[in-house]
């Protein structure tokens, strides 16, 4: 056409598109992300050790008024499954979804190895350790399901998150059956008290 260039028009185009396609990209996972720290972490920061609501939380939790934990992990993996099952079925674009599914897998990695990191000075409230025990465990999986590579998958803080919630998961188990041990005591005790 008359001195005008009709390709440049296609590349302005092209530009705009890849350009909306990673802000959806970006929103996206932000919003899904969004619902790990206030849905999960601000729940389990009401655990942590030292302070006055994780005092109260715990007796609450010794008499199961609270849940074992694991009721919050299954929700939230849930909550992501259903997610991807609806990136899935609603968008087309292949490449666009696994991409999304990668940073939205790596940032939900990277926020439980800083939240973890975080509390490395003190070991986790049973709570704690069930519900982020049954998230470390199905997150992999699920991801793996949507086509993240491997190599993605492995990642460092993947890698950190997985050993230390295995370090914790014993830990948890070694204090649950102290717990559990030291009840048995206290029963025994009581029965005695009572019997004489």
């Amino acid at each position: 056409v008359d001195g005008v260039d009709v390709h440049k028009y296609h590349t302005k185009i092209d530009d705009l598109i890849e350009k909306t396609l990673v802000s959806m990209k970006s929103c996206l996972v932000g919003k899904l992300i969004s619902v790990l720290k206030s849905g999960v972490f601000d729940k389990l920061n009401r655990y942590d050790e030292g302070t006055m609501i994780g005092n109260f939380m715990t007796a609450l939790n010794k008499n199961n008024l609270t849940g074992s934990g694991s009721d919050l992990g299954k929700s939230y993996m849930a909550f992501c499954r259903v997610n991807m099952d609806q990136i899935e079925k609603k968008i087309k674009d292949d490449l666009w979804v696994l991409s999304t599914m990668e940073r939205w897998y790596a940032e939900q990695v990277q926020m439980l190895c800083t939240w973890l990191t975080d509390r490395l000075d003190r070991s986790l409230h049973h709570y704690q350790c069930t519900c982020l025990t049954h998230i470390v465990k199905k997150l992999y999986g699920e991801f793996e399901l949507m086509g993240v590579p491997k190599d993605k998958l492995d990642s460092p803080h993947w890698q950190k998150v997985e050993q230390r919630m295995q370090t914790e998961e014993a830990a948890c188990v070694l204090t649950g059956a102290e717990i559990e041990e030291n009840g048995d005591l206290y029963e025994m005790a009581e029965d005695r008290k009572t019997h004489v």
